[in-house]
């Protein structure tokens, strides 16, 4: 398997990892239901994705009769770390103010939003 740091989850990936992330392990079927639901996607999608995606090592499957219950590989964590620092090299230069400042100027930040950052801030400044 690659290293943590060289795991690469395309957009449509993403959606598979995410639906079993919040609850695995599902059957392709449990997917197709999900995925069509939320994105549109049709039984022959889901199919093709679930198959690359245990070539890929992303996911696998156990058996159960003769159902494949699909389960991830990688923990949520073990990618989004990566995943948000190549999103901000790639389209911010590395900058998190920029990003926040592009945020802020599109008015895209809620009263909450603001409230939840400033107390990431203030515990960042405790450490």
């Amino acid at each position: 398997m690659e290293s943590k740091e060289s795991i690469q989850i395309t957009n449509k990936e993403w959606y598979v990892m995410k639906a079993l992330w919040e609850k695995e392990p599902q059957s392709l079927m449990d997917l197709v239901s999900e995925l069509k639901e939320n994105i549109g996607w049709s039984k022959s999608t889901c199919a093709t994705m679930v198959r690359r995606m245990t070539e890929k090592e992303l996911i696998s499957y156990k058996l159960q009769g003769k159902t494949k219950l699909f389960y991830t590989l990688i923990k949520k964590e073990e990618v989004i770390v990566p995943e948000t620092k190549n999103f901000l090299k790639r389209i911010f230069d590395g900058s998190v103010g920029m990003m926040m400042s592009t945020l802020m100027e599109q008015g895209s930040l809620s009263d909450n939003d603001i409230k939840e950052l400033e107390k990431i801030l203030h515990q960042a400044k405790k450490k």
